[in-house]
């Protein structure tokens, strides 16, 4: 392939110097219509815009769009998680080793690597396969507007790729581990906490024991965890507080594990610690956990043939991390993850893509392609 360094990262800049968080909707919409200019430009695609209701614009593309199959669906996000004003002060810059800005290589490099893989394919290629390629709005919140589309096309595809950054050492990722997110909130009575503390009821004290008992489900040998990472309640020191709340996360392998944990968290629910406060339980964003299949390390093992092939070694890790790969696994449908150039430094103003791998990771998607149509 004829690949200029400097011609993509200015084709990747603008995609990093834009304010494209979750639910920045002005921000996303920058972003889907330059992809789908790209799309445009290539020919012989299919471009649907998804409404993924206040998460903006979701994008579907397709070679064949009335194939009842789908060979190979490549997937990556267009938000990140910096909120508006980081473009600004932080756009896109390089040194000779690394580029640097939010978003760039979690995950706007691989967006841009697919678009690059596909440029190159050849004809005969992209004939032989029936191709998706979605870009959702909403990933780094639990894609909560666009998992019931994606799941809609995955039920038809045979193979997913999801072109999330390789990690720092260019692993691709094999499996991840699902996740959860509940929102508790703690109804007491407010009482003078000098005059009558006995007639209150504290929210805050049932919040307490909440973690207590949460923090006693994390199992660190099997790898579920429950962290509670946002407290707050009361309205001051003298006041026997009669709200509060806590958002609380949970990472786990095994899908089975989880759901006895989930049936652990809703029978609290019925049985409080303090007498007279009430807890209101609501579950925001659920994962379930990436764990490959017999079919999956076939494609592992192409992936490795591949690589090679091209002089790549490839290495895989299991990550604590999610990604829309959970919602395209659990449907049975072999998937795998880190497709995209190396990057690390996620979610940080340290984050930073490698640009060493950029070339090399575009071959090795081209090349699985064409693996892949024979």
């Amino acid at each position: 392939m004829n690949f200029s360094l400097n011609t993509y990262l200015e084709e990747l800049r603008p995609l990093i110097n834009v304010d494209c968080g979750t639910l920045t909707v002005e921000g996303i919409e920058v972003i889907a219509n330059i992809m789908t200019e790209k799309y445009e430009n290539m020919g012989g695609w299919n471009i649907k815009r998804v409404d993924c209701g206040i998460a903006g614009v979701g994008l579907e593309i397709r070679n064949k769009p009335e194939a009842e199959h789908i060979d190979v669906m490549l997937i990556g996000h267009m938000d990140t998680v910096f909120p508006v004003g980081t473009a600004a002060d932080r756009p896109m810059s390089n040194d000779e080793n690394r580029a640097y800005g939010p978003g760039v290589s979690d995950m706007k490099s691989g967006l841009l690597n697919v678009v690059y893989a596909l440029r190159d394919l050849d004809l005969s290629v992209r004939d032989a396969l029936s191709i998706c390629v979605c870009m959702n709005p909403d990933e780094e919140i639990g894609s909560l507007h666009s998992e019931a589309w994606l799941k809609s096309a995955a039920k038809d595809a045979r193979h997913v790729l999801v072109a999330e950054a390789a990690r720092a050492d260019g692993s691709l990722v094999k499996a991840r581990k699902g996740m959860a997110r509940y929102r508790m909130t703690f109804h007491g009575k407010a009482a003078h906490a000098g005059n009558e503390p006995q007639n209150g009821r504290s929210a805050i004290t049932e919040m307490a024991h909440w973690i207590l008992a949460l923090n006693a489900m994390t199992d660190f040998e099997t790898g579920t965890t429950l962290n509670v990472g946002v407290v707050n309640g009361g309205d001051g020191a003298n006041i026997v507080p009669q709200h509060a709340e806590a958002v609380v996360d949970v990472r786990f392998w095994d899908n089975d594990e989880y759901a006895l944990v989930d049936s652990k968290i809703h029978a609290l629910t019925e049985t409080p610690f303090v007498d007279g406060v009430t807890v209101s339980l609501v579950r925001e964003a659920t994962k379930p956990a990436m764990a490959p299949t017999s079919k999956t390390e076939s494609l592992m093992a192409m992936i490795e043939e591949t690589g090679n092939d091209l002089g790549i070694d490839i290495t895989w890790q299991e990550v604590g991390g999610g990604s829309d790969a959970n919602l395209t696994a659990v449907l049975g449908v072999p998937t795998l993850d880190g497709l995209g150039p190396i990057g690390a430094g996620f979610h940080s103003d340290a984050e930073y893509l490698e640009l060493h791998s950029i070339e090399p990771r575009i071959k090795l998607l081209k090349a699985v392609l064409e693996k892949l149509a024979k």
